[in-house]
C-alpha cells in the first residue's frame, strides 16, 4: 500500500475559488475523478469544464490522469424523484375540481386529566 491510500479510500480536494463567491459558483462545480498510478483514485471539485487531463496527487504529488466515469445520476432519493414526477404530471394535466372539498373534522379526545375531576 503506497502511502496508505490504495483501496476503497478516496481523497477529495476542494476548488481554488474563495467561499465568498456564493452559491452560484458552488452550483457550477463538478467532481472529477483522477487515478494516481501509485496511490489510487481521488476526486477533485472544480468548475464545470475546467478539469485538466492530469492533476497532482494529494498524497505523493505525482501526476495523475483523469478518469472518465458515468455521471452520478442515480443519487436522487426516491421520494424526491417521485415528487418531481408528480409535479411534472400536474404541470401537463392539472387536477380539476368542481367544488371546494369539504373540511373533514377530526373528533377531539377528552383530555386525560378531565377524568380525574370530581363529578356532581
Amino acid at each position: 500500500m503506497a502511502h496508505g491510500c490504495r483501496g476503497s479510500r478516496r481523497h477529495t480536494l476542494g476548488s481554488d475559488w474563495p467561499a465568498s463567491t456564493g452559491i452560484i459558483r458552488r452550483l457550477l462545480m463538478a467532481t472529477y475523478e483522477f487515478q494516481c498510478s501509485r496511490c489510487g483514485p481521488f476526486d477533485v471539485k472544480l468548475a464545470i469544464g475546467t478539469a485538466p487531463a492530469t492533476h497532482d496527487c494529494p498524497v505523493c504529488a505525482g501526476a495523475a490522469r483523469r478518469v472518465y466515469t458515468a455521471p452520478g445520476l442515480t443519487l436522487t432519493p426516491h421520494a424526491v424523484a417521485d415528487l418531481h414526477n408528480q409535479e411534472e404530471r400536474a404541470r401537463e394535466a392539472p387536477a380539476v375540481v368542481s367544488e371546494v372539498p369539504s373540511r373533514r373534522t377530526v373528533p377531539r379526545r377528552p383530555h386525560p386529566a378531565l377524568s380525574r375531576l370530581p363529578r356532581s
